[in-house]
């Protein structure tokens, strides 16, 4: 976890105590060691959050201290909210944590009577019909085009052909019950599409690609959406 984001988990829990909580708790909640936990305090209290307390006893925030409200609408936190269940149904593990992350954080700083629990929000995401297979290397596809690395994949066709490609990918594609990488095949030096839960065996090459005015992400979409306009 990011320094970041533990501060912003400290204050969270402290907001959300009537009484003092100690560092061991406060440890044990996000494992990490106490003395972590004495470095983010003393973090947040010279960044001007007023923690009252000290070590060995437990800390709280000074009474009539909140966070700013972000200033959302209603709907716009429900949309919010359907975003990040249709994160934590339709996607992989890191970022379905991802997702419930953001949504506690977004949830913790709204004005209360636009706050939903989980049981309360009225939009339902089934997840139940999502094949893990169709999930299929989604992490590492994700680092690799953030990375700009070539992979090797282990393919097989919808008529059971197999064969062995060496991929430049750019972007992942969600269909509604598939997943597909669109990327550079090297073989056929063209753009192609690869079904996740085709793909048998990914490894990473130790190469890198770059990318330019004719090979990229946004190329492909403008192409696409020439194809449609004509």
């Amino acid at each position: 976890m990011r320094r970041a984001d533990r501060l912003f988990q400290i204050l969270n829990l402290l907001r959300n105590r009537r009484t003092v909580i100690t560092a061991q708790q406060l440890a044990g909640c996000l494992e990490v060691s106490e003395r972590t936990i004495y470095r983010d305090i003393q973090a947040l209290s010279l960044s001007g959050v007023p923690v009252e307390g000290e070590a060995g006893v437990g800390y709280r925030l000074q009474r009539h201290f909140d966070l700013p409200p972000l200033m959302f609408e209603g709907h716009e936190v429900e949309s919010l909210l359907l975003g990040a269940r249709m994160v934590q149904a339709w996607s992989d593990r890191q970022l379905a944590a991802a997702a419930t992350s953001a949504m506690h954080k977004i949830l913790a700083v709204v004005p209360d009577h636009l706050r939903h629990s989980d049981d309360e929000l009225p939009l339902v995401v089934p997840d139940f019909h999502i094949d893990p297979e169709h999930l299929a290397f989604s992490e590492e596809i994700r680092a690799a085009i953030r990375q700009r690395q070539v992979l090797s994949i282990g393919y097989q066709r919808i008529d059971g052909e197999q064969s062995q490609r060496a991929i430049e990918p750019l972007g992942l594609f969600f269909w509604g019950l598939t997943w597909t990488v669109l990327a550079w095949c090297q073989l056929r030096q063209g753009y192609r599409t690869f079904r996740l839960d085709r793909i048998l065996s990914l490894i990473d090459t130790g190469q890198h690609f770059t990318l330019n005015d004719h090979k990229s992400l946004n190329h492909y979409l403008n192409l696409m959406k020439d194809c449609n306009d004509e």
